[in-house]
């Protein structure tokens, strides 16, 4: 991803500005609305997770996303800390989403190549994932 990327915001990036939220509305609601008027080099990791398991801005989050699990995975796999939580939310996109992003989702795969010790659950959802690319691509 270009780093001219990482200092615009989602609203920048997809010229789409969201009006302010209903006041009625959730914290969880409210604080996608914010996100998305923050430069994407500035979200941490819990807040990628939340914006990509939202399918808010995936052209641009998976990418970075990617980058992020890309850097964490050795430490990961020499039996340090994991964000599980970004892991999740990108791993969970459907694969439409991943479409629109191929060289992330190669590197992607070769990022999962690398990580052990996963729950069973989310082991579950990297094989389903990779599965459905394979056969995407078969058919």
């Amino acid at each position: 991803m270009a780093l001219k990327a990482h200092s615009r915001s989602l609203e920048e990036l997809d010229g789409q500005r969201w009006p302010d939220p209903p006041q009625d509305t959730t914290y969880m609601v409210k604080n996608v609305y914010e996100l998305r008027r923050r430069p994407i080099g500035t979200l941490e990791p819990h807040e990628l997770a939340r914006l990509i398991g939202q399918d808010v801005g995936l052209p641009w989050l998976l990418p970075l996303a990617v980058e992020i699990l890309r850097d964490t995975a050795p430490r990961q796999a020499a039996g340090g800390w994991y964000d599980d939580d970004l892991l999740y939310a990108v791993v969970t996109r459907g694969s439409e989403a991943w479409a629109e992003v191929p060289d992330s989702a190669r590197k992607f795969k070769e990022v999962v190549g690398t990580l052990v010790d996963l729950s069973r659950e989310l082991q579950r959802k990297v094989d389903a994932l990779l599965c459905g690319w394979a056969e995407a691509r078969s058919g």
